[in-house]
């Protein structure tokens, strides 16, 4: 039952990660996994912990690495991103503006709870705040649209797009979309293409390995100071998420849903005030402690 109920949270993560704007990370934060989450991630990379292997403690390494806790919750996140990545296709193909106020109404009620969680405010808080804001609007605004489909990009859009997704604060599939492979990853999963995502997976691999370690030691010594920047970093996101960005995109969706110019502006509205919900929803389970 332990480990179906870490499937669970594993699948919630999922979830999160596929939507552009929740943070994956936030949501181990919220469920109560994400210290033990990171700790795992460290181990694996302990060549201490692999000599068990070698020298044929399979139970002991297993325990090290926590084993039974990441197959769990890699097994709830893959249902999740497989299950839902045809639904968010077709959203984003045929009602872009609607699925991207969601995605806002998400963000903003996220960033102000994560705001709210930390207390005794200083002026170095502030700063490291509006920096993260700057970097945000910074990468959104300067960032092009497309990038490559080589091989190496595609790796590197994993790498990148992983790290960011074990973050509290900053989602890994919004890291996608400022790379312009959102939509390009997730029609490679909803359509099986295993050569795109192999090399993806690969990418992914390799970047949260090596950033295992680093951000073991970043979140252990200055995680204050980590968290404001990177709620700042969504804050300042907000830019590339507003729905009304990709007009081509909008109006590809009016052709092909038969409705010629429409901005759909109530509906943004409702969409916007269902993912403030959603948010407001997820704040009733156990909140993190401050910082």
């Amino acid at each position: 039952m332990k480990n179906v109920v870490i499937a669970a949270k594993g699948f919630a993560m999922g979830t999160a990660n596929v939507i552009p704007g929740v943070s994956g990370g936030t949501i181990a934060l919220l469920t109560g996994i994400f210290t033990e989450l990171i700790e795992a991630l460290n181990a694996i990379m302990s060549p201490a912990f692999w000599k068990l292997l070698i020298h044929g403690k399979f139970k002991e390494f297993w325990k090290a690495i926590h084993g039974t806790f990441l197959c769990s919750l890699t097994i709830g996140v893959m249902i999740s991103i497989f299950s839902l990545a045809k639904l968010m296709t077709y959203l984003l193909r045929h009602h872009p503006v609607q699925a991207w106020a969601f995605f806002f109404g998400l963000i903003v009620v996220s960033g102000i709870y994560m705001l709210a969680d930390i207390k005794s405010w200083k002026l170095r808080d502030a700063l490291f705040l509006v920096a993260g804001i700057a970097l945000g609007i910074a990468i959104c605004t300067l960032s092009p649209t497309q990038t490559t489909d080589a091989k190496w990009s595609i790796a590197l859009c994993g790498a990148i797009a992983i790290c960011a997704m074990i973050l509290p604060g900053i989602s890994g599939s919004f890291i996608l979309v400022v790379l312009g492979k959102y939509d390009y990853i997730m029609e490679a999963v909803s359509t099986l293409n295993l050569p795109v995502l192999i090399i993806f997976g690969i990418g992914c691999v390799l970047g949260i390995l090596a950033f295992s370690k680093f951000l073991h030691w970043l979140l252990g010594r200055y995680e204050r100071a980590t968290l404001l920047t990177l709620i700042g970093f969504t804050l300042g996101s907000l830019v590339k998420v507003w729905p009304w960005n990709d007009l081509a995109a909008l109006a590809e969706a009016n052709a092909l849903n038969g409705t010629p110019g429409a901005m759909h502006i109530p509906g943004a509205i409702l969409w916007a005030v269902a993912g403030i919900l959603l948010v407001v929803l997820l704040e009733t389970l156990p909140r993190k402690k401050k910082i």
